[in-house]
């Protein structure tokens, strides 16, 4: 609008003034507005004033073409609806030309953007590219568990369209195509991470029912790439008549290996169920080394959930009367602030809040229970202001339950250990699961007869766990320099007593029967078409000791690090970058320790350490066909491993933005 083609007058606003007008301009007048009257407003830059009959009228949105009441021919509308119209975004034309504006800007100019003109047109043919939409919206749904058919939702649809009216929407069949593209395209990078990988594949199993009774086997490999670094990967989901089956297990186990070309290059075989020791038949010809030690059937976080489940099931008595007692304050706003204010009254210092516990979950009823023993006092002397609560546990109710939480604590603080992440050397739980142990052995001694009944169960669970994996857990924590055999020594005299010796013995010839067979196995490397192979005609212990002056050759690369100096505990320590900087020295050895330290001594994903029940997939999984849930779970795993970007990547995204 050119303003200076107004005529100076004092009754005319200003451009600005005429933005704030009343609701009723350009005018309330019921008469026949005059045509030939010059339009004042600039909402009349965005719109245009059409004829429709009768005397009547209505403006047109230059942009969108959305019309709106103007005059019915004796009245005039007033132009606040318009100016909303345009000022608060609901105009669709300005909203696309902003879009389009800002993507030229950031995309393609380096220049400072034009100021914006209020009646420029849109471009037409400004290129859009829709495959890395449809890429996002795959990786969408694989990482956030979105079922398939979300694309078709309405509003989805609505949304999508808002966003790019250019889009093309899809269906449940395209972006299941479009999961399985990305899927094909992860695990070509994980084969190529595999594929000249110089380190062993250490397998753990976990087992998924369904609620067709059909089970799923979900294999996952751990081990150290080439530059040291302890790697989890998804390798396959194979579903199975039965999860619990042996043979059907060895032949998940089977089809996992042969997929990836990995086939008896297996150093240890885990698993969260105990028919791995007990049936070692099938899963010994999985293994690199026959050694039955290198089964493991046992999972540190689930055995210490058993062990907290157990004692639950056997004290389910008094925890039912706290759960009552907790319920009836929970379900009435009225009686948590008696209770709050009683609390108050008694000056009890506990900060926990009372809350039910998740049946599902074991913490949340140990939650519950520690709560209500700290917030005791204000239970007994609830009934004194509340005289329709009679459901207070007994003094002996409350004795076993302050006991019970003691030990629960011990096991949850021990779980909660492991769930901060998901890569830790299998050095890590040596002296983890040696304070667990110690506790047990103390308690059951314990003359009060609550502590000791309780934590008899417990030690019997424990033990059997400390008896099949005490081996690896002991070989783990001596390949720690600041370890080696003398913490081993010092903690099993502990444990054993005078004992201890003929258990120190087992783990030292275990130790050198394994390094015996790393010596007579040459460096391998591994490939998803050819077999393994020697890289050399001599294996690199020969290789060592060919460089090794002959004074030296006396001893083994074990002994030479047995007999070395420990480094000092308080000292912080990468292990993993320790044994990469002196593999040269120990050639063997560190390819042993390698293999060891990636041992996944707990199997359990921190989200399931907790859980009460066996896992099992939800409906819409279940639903799924076989090679498309197996696409969702691997593809989701392995996206979590992309490459970050860069400082010089996030430098370019800052300056395009500018």
């Amino acid at each position: 609008m050119n303003f200076d083609s107004i005529e100076a007058d004092s009754s005319i606003e200003s451009p600005i003034q005429m933005s704030f007008i009343d609701n009723n301009e350009p005018g309330t007048s019921e008469s026949q507005p005059n045509k030939h009257r010059r339009k004042k407003s600039i909402v009349w830059e965005h719109f245009t004033v059409e004829d429709v009959g009768d005397g009547c009228s209505r403006a047109c949105c230059n942009q969108c073409k959305q019309t709106f009441a103007y005059s019915n021919g004796t009245k005039l509308s007033g132009t606040s609806h318009l100016k909303r119209h345009i000022a608060f975004g609901t105009c669709l034309g300005n909203r696309r030309r902003e879009r389009n504006e800002l993507t030229r800007y950031t995309g393609n100019s380096t220049d400072p953007p034009r100021k914006r003109n209020r009646v420029s047109s849109v471009s037409s043919n400004f290129p859009f590219d829709e495959t890395p939409c449809r890429e996002e919206i795959a990786k969408m749904i694989i990482m956030h568990d979105y079922p398939l058919d979300m694309v078709e939702h309405p509003s989805f649809v609505s949304f999508a369209q808002m966003l790019q009216p250019r889009f093309n929407m899809i269906n449940s069949e395209t972006v299941r195509r479009d999961c399985h593209e990305i899927y094909e395209r992860e695990k070509l990078e994980l084969a190529k991470i595999l594929e000249g990988n110089q380190g062993r594949i250490n397998l753990s199993i976990d087992m998924w029912t369904s609620s067709q009774t059909l089970g799923y086997v979900i294999l996952t490999g751990h081990f150290i790439n080439n530059n040291w670094k302890l790697q989890r990967r998804v390798f396959n989901v194979v579903r199975v008549p039965s999860p619990h089956n042996v043979d059907a297990l060895s032949y998940a186990v089977g089809f996992c290996l042969g997929k990836w070309g990995l086939a008896s290059k297996v150093f240890t075989l885990s698993s969260n169920k105990l028919f791995l020791n007990n049936s070692t038949g099938g899963f010994m010809d999985h293994l690199s080394f026959q050694n039955s030690r290198l089964l493991i059937g046992h999972c540190y976080a689930q055995t210490l959930s058993n062990i907290a489940q157990e004692s639950l099931v056997r004290m389910r008595k008094p925890i039912e009367k706290i759960r009552d007692s907790v319920k009836y304050i929970e379900m009435s706003q009225v009686r948590k602030e008696t209770f709050l204010q009683l609390k108050q009254k008694l000056q009890v210092p506990s900060a926990r809040i009372l809350s039910l516990d998740d049946k599902t979950k074991w913490n949340s009823t140990y939650f519950m229970l520690a709560a209500a023993v700290e917030l005791k006092e204000v239970f007994v002397y609830l009934d004194s202001v509340d005289p329709e609560y009679i459901l207070a546990p007994s003094t002996d109710d409350w004795n076993q339950i302050a006991k019970l939480s003691l030990y629960l604590r011990l096991l949850y603080d021990a779980v909660n250990a492991l769930s901060g992440s998901l890569f830790l050397t299998a050095n890590f739980y040596f002296e983890e699961v040696l304070k667990i142990l110690c506790e047990l052995n103390a308690a059951i001694t314990n003359p009060d007869p609550i502590i000791s009944n309780l934590t008899m169960s417990m030690k019997e669970k424990f033990d059997t766990y400390w008896n099949d994996c005490s081996f690896i857990l002991a070989v783990a924590v001596v390949m720690d320099p600041r370890s080696k055999m003398k913490v081993v020594q010092e903690q099993f005299w502990k444990i054993y007593g005078d004992d201890a010796n003929a258990y120190l013995t087992d783990v030292d010839s275990g130790l050198r029967e394994l390094f015996t067979e790393y010596m007579q196995t040459p460096l391998q490397i591994y490939s998803l078409d050819e077999p393994l192979f020697a890289s050399d005609k001599f294996s690199d212990f020969d290789v060592y000791l060919s460089e090794t002056p002959s004074y030296q050759q006396t001893k083994s690369e074990l002994d030479q690090y047995l007999e070395e100096p420990l480094l000092p505990n308080t000292q912080e320590l990468d292990i993993l970058d320790w044994w990469k900087l002196h593999s040269m020295r120990y050639p063997t050895l560190s390819r042993m320790a390698r293999d060891i330290l990636a041992i996944p001594v707990s199997t359990v994903a921190p989200e399931y350490a907790f859980n009460t029940g066996d896992n099992e997939l939800d409906h819409y999984k279940s639903s799924l066909q076989a090679a498309t849930l197996e696409a969702l779970v691997c593809a989701k795993d392995w996206l979590r491993y992309e490459p970050t970007p860069t400082l010089n990547t996030f430098v370019k995204m800052e300056i395009s933005l500018m």
